[in-house]
């Protein structure tokens, strides 16, 4: 009995695989099927496109944080000095560095001396920012200390400095020349302040992958530093780098009790809070908009559907008159609407993988066409558009749109099945 015939039962998909392949007398039909199929494809590849740029590019941008930047940074309170001015020197700082190094999780710790000043190369000059560092301790950041994207010898760091390819760009220098390094807190003669000059060979150039810590980042030996900054017998701060970056804040608590009395911390996530929220937001928005670009495609299939429908009127009136149920009309218009949904999901879903899996050629290629000016990485901070394909994303897309494209089509299926049936019949 047509009554007891099983959901989605093989006559079913047979009448919907059919109507799908409307005759040329319908083209009107296959017409709304194509433009909703390629309106869904191009729907779900930008929205797996736009994610995967989203997640590629905070990935990108945590790592270059992390791998050239403490995890933690650890300074003090200010205290009066003898002087009358404010001093927040760190003077116990290798005790201070060994009991911060026994916290469980804290992969390293190192003191540090930073400074700004200008760095020069005959007529040519750039603000910088030396870190001063120990070797041994400048070896383990790996964005610095990677021979795969640096230029010259970094066990001869001892002997010289260390300078990003951004500097060395605007100083116009390579390994084995000699850079200036200039402070105006110099000497304090009786005709006023004698900057204090320095000169370093350059023995190690490195690329962290961020333009701006390339553009203005020096290191030099810790004991030269302390000596160029009368820093003598101190540091500025305790570098600190941990197992589990993106959990820092549990062993805040810890890290204060080990820096003692005065010790104050600064996180990373603290240090860029503020972009990494926007990124956040903006990535809620884009997905917001993208999703109602999906909601805009599907809709299309409801276009289609309503004019299947109408032209199946006849069709529709003749199944009823010989025993189909609603049920069995609503699930063939049903078949025909989802159908276009899957494929387009499905076309969408590969374009999409395929354009995060190799946006480096495609990025290359659209470079060239607008002359190398597609990324600015004075502006974006880093070199070049990264992409990170991740199994969340695509479930979200694809649950997205087919959820919207069974949505939308129960409507118009719907319609079909309540079609009466001596309506549909009396004029033919």
């Amino acid at each position: 009995m047509a009554g007891t015939t099983a959901p989605f039962s093989r006559f079913e998909w047979m009448i919907a695989w059919r109507y799908l392949r409307a005759r040329r007398a319908e083209g009107g039909v296959s017409v709304m099927t194509w433009i909703s199929l390629i309106g869904i494809t191009l729907a779900v590849f930008a929205l797996i496109a736009t994610l995967s740029v989203r997640a590629g590019f905070r990935a990108e941008f945590v790592d270059t944080i992390l791998g050239a930047n403490a995890h933690v940074t650890i300074y003090q309170r200010g205290e009066i000095s003898e002087t009358g001015q404010i001093d927040r020197t760190i003077r116990d700082f290798d005790a201070m560095a060994e009991r911060i190094q026994a916290v469980p999780g804290v992969t390293r710790a190192a003191p540090l001396v930073k400074g700004q000043v200008m760095a020069n190369k005959r007529s040519r000059n750039a603000g910088v920012e030396v870190f001063g560092m120990r070797a041994e301790d400048l070896a383990e950041l790996p964005r610095i200390a990677d021979p795969a994207t640096s230029e010259g010898d970094l066990a001869r760091y001892g002997e010289g400095i260390a300078i990003g390819s951004g500097v060395a760009r605007e100083l116009g220098v390579l390994v084995g020349d000699k850079i200036k390094i200039i402070s105006p807190n110099g000497v304090k003669t009786a005709f006023g302040t004698s900057p204090r000059v320095s000169s370093y060979e350059v023995v190690y150039i490195f690329s962290a992958g961020r333009y701006d810590i390339d553009r203005t980042r020096v290191y030099l030996p810790f004991e030269e530093a302390q000596l160029f900054f009368e820093r003598d017998g101190v540091a500025d701060e305790i570098e600190v780098m941990v197992a589990d970056p993106e959990d820092v804040d549990a062993i805040a608590v810890p890290l204060l009790q080990a820096g003692g009395d005065r010790a104050l911390i600064w996180t990373w996530q603290q240090a860029s809070g503020g972009f990494l929220n926007a990124l956040e937001v903006e990535d809620n928005v884009m997905f917001v908009i993208l999703s109602v670009l999906v909601l805009i495609a599907t809709m299309n299939i409801v276009s289609g559907l309503v004019m299947l429908v109408k032209n199946k009127g006849r069709d529709i009136g003749i199944l009823r008159t010989m025993g189909l149920t609603e049920g069995s009309v609503l699930r063939v218009f049903f078949i025909c609407g989802a159908f276009t949904g899957v494929i387009g999901t499905a076309m969408g879903v590969a374009l999409g993988c395929l354009f995060a899996i190799y946006i480096d050629p495609i990025f290359s290629f659209v470079n060239i066409l607008l002359g190398g000016e597609a990324w600015d990485p004075s502006i974006r901070n880093i070199y070049h558009l990264p992409a990170r394909l991740q199994v969340e994303d695509v479930i979200s897309a694809v649950s997205l749109s087919l959820g919207l494209s069974f949505i939308v089509t129960i409507f118009p299926a719907r319609r079909a099945a309540r079609m009466n049936p001596v309506e549909a019949l009396r004029y033919e």
